[in-house]
């Protein structure tokens, strides 16, 4: 038996953005696709309306996502956008906010906010992540309406783009659920 699978069918920016406070998940040039598929998957799990990722310079939706997702972008808008800092003004313009997850003093230009300080409730929220390693390019974090940061007590400088996704989706969550 022999199966023949077509490409990935991409959402378009525009459908992510549609509807009544969307929550999106942009990522910035995030390559692993096992990094890509558990964002997937966690997006899924609260209900995000989609995930946006750029056309090049980033890992795509393929079985190995698919896989790593637990099936999670069969039920996910994910769009490929040509230009992500492009994205994130026309997200501001169609009413979102957008939140970008930085390591404190990692922007170079803003320090960011505590993540559970702004009130994700009441519109639309772009939650934009950067690439493992080098975390958000500098245009696509002055593209944001504020940058956040999770609390490092530890001894490690940074969490996996995962594991912040998680995080910060969650607090999303129980934000807009009136549950602080």
């Amino acid at each position: 038996m022999c199966a023949q699978a077509g490409a990935y069918p991409y959402a378009s920016p525009q459908e992510l953005l549609s509807g009544a406070d969307p929550l999106v998940v942009a990522l910035d040039q995030v390559q692993d696709p096992q990094n890509l598929g558990s964002i997937c998957r966690t997006a899924e799990c609260v209900a995000a309306t989609g995930v946006a990722i750029p056309e090049r310079r980033a890992a795509e939706v393929t079985p190995a996502v698919c896989k790593a997702s637990a099936g999670a972008v069969e039920h996910l808008a994910v769009a490929r956008v040509r230009n992500m800092a492009d994205f994130l003004a026309e997200a501001r313009s169609a009413g979102c906010w957008c939140y970008g997850a930085s390591a404190a003093g990692a922007s170079g230009e803003r320090t960011p906010v505590a993540y559970d300080a702004p009130s994700y409730a009441g519109a639309g929220v772009v939650l934009v992540l950067g690439s493992e390693g080098s975390g958000l390019r500098p245009r696509v974090a002055k593209a944001c309406d504020e940058l956040i940061a999770l609390p490092l007590l530890g001894r490690i400088e940074s969490l996996g783009v995962s594991a912040a996704a998680s995080a910060v989706l969650y607090e999303i969550l129980q934000n807009r659920r009136g549950n602080p």
